[in-house]
């Protein structure tokens, strides 16, 4: 089969190389997948960028299972699923936990699965975390991005008064607003059209500060960014405001019967048309650098997808 290497993110081509190996085995408990597409994520694109040694890419797989390890049960050869594959993700087959896989429902394609599952339950439980009141104002950063741009559409969902989205480049601000949002701001704007009652950011580093100082006396920061950055004490003195960190991977390990319904009400509201995943470009499994491309220069509207 083929599958992306990843070995120096300082070598002129980005360090990804395409390779032949061996299909792999399933070991106990793991689920053999036949990749049908895969979901580029910033913190993979990060990772390969700041180099080191050589890792697995991983990320958000979705095809048909071909194969189980000894002890699964509720997957069979022959059924779709998608997941977060920790191994080897760019790649014809990839090994999935099963404990991890999710089930992809009829009339859903491995394309929705992947732009919609991983990045939905992120943009739901980070507003989960936002403790966001009907009729409360939120800002989504990053709001064109793979989770940004479900977040903007589930907060109208679940009853913002006002949804904004804010940007790093102005041309993004027609698809947030066909996402439903009620205003877009870019980043160098002063003060972000607020204030909100809260602000869910994907970004950090230097952007971190303005975005405490965006919120409203009592407002809270529901910071799941990868990217780092500092808050001066004062900016949460001030008006009593908070910050919330919030990571996925804790809520699925330590609470899976929380993480299974978030995946649930996701394929609920996608299923009845309320919820619209947006694919911004699919790439073939050797382009994978390309499509590394577009996350890194912030360039995509939606989820980037590789496509074996």
């Amino acid at each position: 089969m083929r599958r992306i290497r990843y070995e120096d993110g300082g070598a002129p081509d980005g360090g990804l190389f395409l390779e032949e190996v061996p299909v792999p085995e399933p070991a106990a408990g793991e689920l053999l997948v036949e990749v049908a597409a895969v979901g580029v994520t910033l913190p993979v694109v990060r990772k390969v960028r700041a180099g080191g040694p050589p890792v697995p890419l991983g990320g958000e797989v979705a095809g048909e299972v071909v194969r189980v390890g000894e002890g699964v049960t509720g997957f069979a050869p022959g059924d779709h699923v998608t997941g977060l594959c920790f191994g080897h993700g760019y790649a014809d087959f990839a090994l999935l936990d099963s404990t991890m896989a999710v089930r992809v429902p009829a009339g859903a394609t491995a394309r929705d699965a992947v732009a919609l599952v991983r990045s939905g339950v992120v943009a739901l439980g980070a507003l989960e975390a936002a403790q966001l009141a009907e009729g409360e104002s939120v800002l989504v950063t990053a709001a064109a991005s793979g989770v940004g741009h479900l977040a903007v559409q589930l907060a109208g969902l679940r009853g913002a008064g006002r949804v904004v989205g804010a940007v790093g480049d102005p041309a993004k601000a027609g698809f947030v607003r066909s996402l439903g949002a009620d205003g877009v701001v870019a980043y160098g704007e002063e003060g972000w059209g607020g204030p909100y009652d809260a602000v869910v950011d994907a970004v950090g580093g230097e952007l971190l500060g303005p975005a405490v100082r965006a919120l409203a006396p009592g407002g809270r920061l529901v910071a799941y960014s990868s990217g780092g950055g500092t808050i001066e004490a004062y900016d949460l003195l001030a008006g009593g405001r908070s910050v919330i960190g919030f990571q996925i991977a804790r809520v699925a390990r330590r609470q899976p019967e929380r993480y299974a319904g978030w995946v649930r009400e996701l394929w609920r509201l996608f299923t009845a048309g309320a919820l619209r995943p947006a694919v911004h470009a699919e790439f073939a499994l050797a382009d994978a650098g390309l499509a590394h491309a577009v996350i890194e220069g912030r360039a995509n509207r939606g989820k980037v997808v590789l496509v074996p």
